[in-house]
C-alpha cells in the first residue's frame, strides 16, 4: 500500500496516510485513460457549426451565360462552391458529438489516473483547508508551500465555496469534489492536491 506524507497549509509535514491499493495502487490502465480523455473532450464540443450548401445559398437561381460560343467554362449557376458566394461543398451541419462511456470503465480510468499520479509522485495530501475568507493569495500560498506545479487540481471533501471561489483566478488551477472529479481533470494536471477528508471518500467509493 503507497504511503504519502500528509501537509498543512505552509506546507509542513503533519503525519503520514496509507493509501487504498485498490484506487491508488493499481497499474495504470493507459487504453482505459485515452478513451475517457476522448470521451471528456468530445462532451465538450457543442457541436453548434453550420454552413450553407450550394442548395441554401440565396440566388443563383439563372444561368449565367449560354452553353456555347462564349470562350468560358460552362457554368450552371452563380452559387456553385467554385464561386466567390457560392456554398460550401460538404458544409458542416449541427451535430451531437456525444460518447457514452460504462460505469465500470469510467471508474477504471479514474482510478488508473490517480494510481498514475502516486507513481509519479504527484500527488500531495493536504491535512485541512482552512480558509475562512476569500482570498486568492492564501490559495497560491498554499500551493507554493506544498509544492504543486502550475496545473494542480484541489479536490476537496465537500462543497467548499470559499475555497472554490479563491483558487477560482488562479490560472492554470482548478477545484473539484469527489463526486465531480474526472480522468481528464486528473491527467491534465501536473500535481494533485487532495484534502485528507476527500481521500476516504474516494477509497470509499472505488475501492
Amino acid at each position: 500500500m503507497p504511503n504519502v506524507a500528509v501537509v498543512d497549509m505552509a506546507g509542513l509535514k503533519v503525519s503520514d496516510i496509507t493509501l487504498s491499493d485498490a484506487v491508488f495502487g493499481i497499474e495504470p490502465n493507459k487504453a482505459v485513460m485515452h478513451m475517457a480523455v476522448v470521451n471528456y473532450l468530445a462532451n465538450q464540443r457543442q457541436g453548434t457549426q453550420s454552413a450553407l450548401t450550394r442548395a441554401e445559398v440565396s440566388g443563383g437561381g439563372k444561368k449565367p451565360w449560354r452553353q456555347k460560343g462564349t470562350g468560358h467554362a460552362r457554368q450552371g449557376s452563380t452559387r456553385a462552391p467554385q464561386w466567390t458566394h457560392g456554398g460550401i461543398v460538404f458544409a458542416p451541419k449541427p451535430r451531437d458529438y456525444r460518447l457514452s462511456l460504462n460505469k465500470k470503465v469510467r471508474q477504471l480510468a479514474i482510478k488508473s489516473a490517480l494510481s498514475d499520479k502516486v507513481l509519479n509522485s504527484a500527488l500531495i495530501v493536504l491535512d485541512a483547508m482552512n480558509i475562512t475568507e476569500y482570498k486568492t493569495k492564501t490559495i497560491a500560498e498554499m500551493l507554493k508551500a506544498v509544492g504543486a506545479g502550475k496545473k494542480a487540481l484541489i479536490i476537496l471533501e465537500d462543497n467548499n465555496t470559499v475555497a472554490v471561489k479563491s483558487a477560482a483566478n488562479i490560472p492554470g488551477v482548478k477545484t473539484a469534489q469527489t463526486n465531480t472529479i474526472n480522468a481528464y481533470d486528473i491527467i491534465n494536471a501536473d500535481t494533485l492536491v487532495i484534502v485528507k477528508g476527500a481521500v476516504a471518500k474516494l477509497e470509499e467509493v472505488y475501492a
